[in-house]
């Protein structure tokens, strides 16, 4: 299987070149599909939807210039045949795993039958953020407050994390993901916007989780092929846990 797990997107050439590589070809002659579930959850989460479309985000996927880009909703899955959505997954060559809340997206990634299908494709997958984090076999997340649509198993921990501000109070909880791959991911690794993933907070994060724990910025990514890992960046990272 082939990733390439990001915390914003494919942010700088360093990125775009691991993600051709794996594809085998350029992006204009490659076709995706994007997965947006993710961010339904948030305030807003279908006009977020709607921007990351339209490739408004600054870290967009779907304005690389594909051949084609579909739209792959898993929370419809379900109810839909699978030989009226299968096919598609398994002749496409990118799929495109947007952010938002991981516990979420892992559900309806273990749901639809999305996990025990991705091993077998011959597509990239392309994590964001939180289309990153769900791939773990187990992750953490942080939320505030803690989070109540969990439909699965999961641990909670109040977790006193610094700020600029002061001490901040936040749940941590500890999930079961796509196990797609055998380590963590903690994104926006010392992005001012997410003080919960500065350098001391990573660091504890990690430490509460039973696997090896990278933690990377928006200009970084994991490349992972059929298990080999390696970090692509032009920015900071670190790993935890070793």
């Amino acid at each position: 299987m082939k990733l390439l797990l990001t915390s914003g997107g494919i942010k700088n050439g360093s990125l775009e070149s691991a993600l051709v590589e794996l594809l085998g070809k350029p992006i204009c002659e490659s076709n995706a599909l994007i997965v947006l579930t993710g961010i339904y959850p948030f305030l807003g989460g279908g006009g977020m939807a709607m921007q990351a479309i339209n490739g408004r985000f600054a870290s967009s996927l779907s304005g690389l210039g594909w051949k084609s880009l579909g739209l792959l909703e898993l929370t419809a899955l379900p109810s839909v045949n699978r030989d009226a959505w299968v096919p598609t997954v398994q002749e496409t060559d990118a799929i495109l795993v947007w952010g938002g809340d991981p516990l979420y997206l892992s559900h309806w990634m273990r749901q639809s039958g999305m996990a025990d299908l991705l091993p077998s494709l011959n597509a990239v997958y392309v994590g964001v953020s939180a289309g990153s984090i769900a791939t773990a076999t187990t992750f953490g997340e942080t939320y505030l407050p803690a989070p109540t649509h969990s439909a699965v198993p999961i641990t909670t921990e109040q977790v006193i994390f610094e700020s600029s501000t002061g001490e901040m109070e936040m749940t941590f909880i500890t999930a079961h993901g796509a196990g797609l791959v055998d380590f963590a991911v903690i994104p926006h690794f010392k992005n001012e916007n997410h003080q919960e993933a500065s350098l001391v907070n990573a660091e504890k994060w990690a430490s509460m989780l039973p696997v090896p724990t990278y933690a990377i910025d928006d200009q970084t990514g994991i490349k992972v092929i059929d298990g080999v890992v390696e970090v692509v960046s032009e920015g900071e990272w670190k790993l935890f846990n070793l």
